[in-house]
């Protein structure tokens, strides 16, 4: 995948995948909470912690060096 397409689709993924992600998190916990019986709390926050980091590990690839300059661009020296 070249880089304009990696840092594209990292755009993407951070404006519109992201906060779809939490939404659906946050319902899952919403309603896992409303249940007549809860979790423990440690549960809980190994749940909110797993949900907090699990969405990057998949995506790693497309954010891996999309700071630095491109790779496939012309240099102007």
């Amino acid at each position: 995948m070249t880089y304009k397409a990696r840092k594209k689709l990292a755009l993407f993924v951070l404006v519109v995948g992201l906060p779809v992600y939490i939404i659906v998190a946050v319902t899952i916990m919403s309603y896992m909470m409303t249940q007549e019986v809860r979790f423990p709390l440690i549960v809980e926050f190994f749940v909110y912690v797993a949900l907090g980091i699990g969405w990057a590990f998949p995506l790693k690839w497309v954010f891996k060096g999309i700071g630095q300059p491109d790779p496939d661009a012309p240099e102007n020296r």
